[in-house]
């Protein structure tokens, strides 16, 4: 049984939970791999017809564990490098995942909550969610993320709000790309979902998992490419000055240096 989701199949929708409320469904490692478990096994299950990711709580993932990133603070480049792929790893899973996925994103999604949101086909969100890209607030980059989010939001939008880190309301997501709905209700979003699963549930299985195939073929994206970039360039930022001070001052509740006057 996995420990920090659920995993439940209904008439012909699977659906993963993100199911830790009381550290707003940030994800370590372990998570990330029950994760990507679930969408290989969901994807390869004849009886599935559309994917669901949601979680519980106030929160839809405020991104990387508090844990995780302490002990990412002492890993090498080479143990970094390792580490990012498992993010990447789960991305790639749910973004290539041949079943339509949806995310329904109750409230906040920061960092790689972000990346999680562009990864699945389409998502709903509550008028009371919000959304940051935060990570040069720590002397890191969005980087593993970065082409899932891309794809969703284009680079002009990419640019602001990776480099001023600022939030963004679920409207204002949803006019970038990253969101395809924002309701009002907890009811309204499970609705707009029961609504795209009926469209979803008349195609054709197999149509659906070539139909997403090809769209990657000719996205601008080398998909292995960009894992392995990205990868390295975000385990050069956490070994670095900046990202070594900037992960340090998270940890323990201060101000970085570069704030200081």
């Amino acid at each position: 049984m996995p420990e920090f989701i659920r995993v439940e199949q209904a008439s012909g929708v699977g659906r993963v939970t993100l199911a830790r409320a009381e550290r707003h469904n940030c994800f370590n490692e372990v998570m990330m791999g029950e994760i990507t478990a679930a969408f290989r096994d969901l994807g390869g299950d004849r009886k599935v017809r559309v994917v669901v990711l949601a979680s519980d709580g106030d929160s839809f993932s405020a991104g990387a564990d508090v844990n995780w990133m302490r002990r990412m603070v002492d890993y090498s480049f080479d143990e970094n490098v390792s580490d990012a792929m498992v993010l990447a790893r789960m991305l790639r899973t749910i973004h290539d995942c041949p079943k339509p996925v949806i995310a329904r994103v109750q409230g906040a999604a920061l960092g790689g909550g972000v990346g999680l949101t562009a990864a699945c086909d389409m998502a709903v969100a509550a008028e009371r969610a919000f959304f940051a890209l935060t990570e040069v607030k720590l002397g890191i980059i969005p980087a593993v993320i970065s082409p899932f989010v891309l794809e969703k939001i284009g680079m002009g939008a990419m640019r602001r709000y990776a480099l001023t880190a600022e939030r963004f309301d679920a409207e204002e997501a949803k006019r970038i790309g990253l969101i395809s709905e924002v309701e009002r209700s907890d009811a309204e979003m499970d609705a707009w979902i029961a609504d795209r699963v009926k469209a979803l549930s008349g195609n054709s299985p197999e149509a659906l998992a070539a139909c997403k195939a090809v769209l990657r073929e000719v996205s601008e994206y080398d998909w292995d490419k960009a894992a392995t970039i990205t990868a390295k360039r975000i385990a050069e930022r956490r070994v670095s000055a900046d990202g070594q001070e900037g992960l340090r001052a998270f940890l323990e509740k201060r101000p970085p240096a570069w704030t200081k006057g």
